[in-house]
């Protein structure tokens, strides 16, 4: 082993200690807690997110077919008046 990977071996391991300390001192016995409301939070966000793109769908189904069944001319045929009168 060189003293090249001995040196981030080294660090690395003090990264994770500190790291491992940090966690001790600001959750204490709260850090499996934690996790799980982590995990909880980030469901209850995905779930969020799943179902403003729904609505945004179904949103945009609706104004896409409200569009598309106008006439560009601004005549809709399903629309004229019972009492027009055809030409003979």
């Amino acid at each position: 082993m060189g003293a090249q990977e001995y040196d981030s071996q080294l660090l690395e391991s003090v990264s994770v200690r500190r790291r491992r300390m940090r966690d001790a001192f600001l959750f204490g016995a709260q850090r499996g807690r934690r996790s799980v409301d982590e995990r909880l939070g980030k469901l209850v966000a995905g779930i969020v997110i799943a179902a403003v793109l729904c609505a945004g769908c179904v949103g945009w189904s609706f104004i896409s077919e409200r569009l598309m069944g106008q006439d560009p001319s601004g005549s809709n045929p399903s629309s004229t008046p019972s009492s027009a009168v055809t030409p003979r």
